[in-house]
């Protein structure tokens, strides 16, 4: 038997309230009584309908099923199929033209290009992989095609080949130039550490601390803000996530211990990350690892 909380008339697996109560709530500003009484209110308006409109499939699956077993063995007729399906109510008229609001819809539906996948949140590890879906490794897309040449000794067959691997790292530093330029014409090739100071993105670089040049472009952090494990940048509103892990093969031979570019990490849940704007809860900040679009 599922171990269930009642509240507000609702039946609440006991996981999903855990979830919901210390890890969804704290720090979104919604007020747990708030929230359980507007989700039942909503699931006690809804589910009527929604049940109606599931005895609707079932009743068209049924008239439809018998229809092809009535027609076994026939050569279709489009037409009387057609009629057939428009008579019960399967096909309706084409409406007028209307347009479609997104308004008060996140930012990763409505703007954010990129793989919708709809997964069962019952299950861990199908929205583990939706969730990481949206995120790609630039560092192995890199070292694993012919984006980078094989000249000068940058093969790819075999092992792990320094030279092409330098090859991969100087690209992404490019790439970081061009996708998110630092202030006074710095170079992230130059850096050799990412700090967060007093809600802004600083880079160590051979020439002195610099910032970034476009300050908004500064998405979040993850980890203590003298030395996070991840920053993330946006960019044309898709998100850049610098991985720093000293213990990496390739982050403790870094300047700045990068270990990975553009988000090759596992995810925890959709909560893991921590936003710049966050308050300073450390519950915000569990997991292992950051979410991004």
């Amino acid at each position: 038997m599922t171990d269930r909380i009642e509240t507000d008339g609702l039946a609440v697996d006991a996981s999903l309230y855990r979830f919901i109560m210390d890890e969804a709530l704290p720090g979104s500003g919604v007020d747990p009584a708030a929230f359980w009484t507007g989700l039942s209110a909503i699931i006690h308006d809804l589910a009527p309908v929604n049940r109606a409109l599931l005895a609707k499939r079932d009743d068209l699956q049924a008239q439809i099923d018998a229809w092809h077993q009535a027609h076994a063995g026939q050569a279709l007729d489009f037409a009387a199929y057609k009629a057939f399906l428009t008579e019960i109510g399967y096909l309706q008229p084409e409406g007028a033209d209307f347009t479609v609001d997104t308004r008060d819809v996140d930012p990763e539906i409505s703007h954010v290009a990129g793989p919708q996948l709809v997964v069962p949140v019952m299950n861990a590890r199908y929205a583990l992989n939706a969730a990481n879906a949206r995120w790609g490794s630039l560092y192995d897309a890199l070292y694993g095609t012919d984006a980078i040449s094989e000249d000068e000794g940058a093969t790819r067959a075999g092992g792990y080949n320094p030279a092409r691997g330098a090859k991969v790292i100087a690209w992404a530093r490019a790439f970081l130039d061009r996708a998110a330029p630092l202030t006074g014409g710095a170079s992230h090739s130059d850096a050799s550490g990412y700090q967060v100071v007093d809600g802004t993105l600083a880079v160590a670089t051979t020439g002195g601390q610099v910032g970034l040049a476009d300050v908004g472009q500064f998405a979040g952090y993850r980890g203590d803000a003298a030395a996070p494990s991840h920053i993330l940048l946006c960019h044309n509103g898709l998100h850049i996530d610098i991985c720093i892990d000293a213990g990496h093969p390739i982050g403790r031979d870094d300047a700045a211990h990068v270990a990975e570019r553009e988000g090759a990490h596992e995810v925890e849940h959709p909560l893991g990350g921590r936003r710049r704007d966050a308050p300073d809860d450390p519950k915000v900040d569990e997991g292992d690892a950051s979410v991004g679009e």
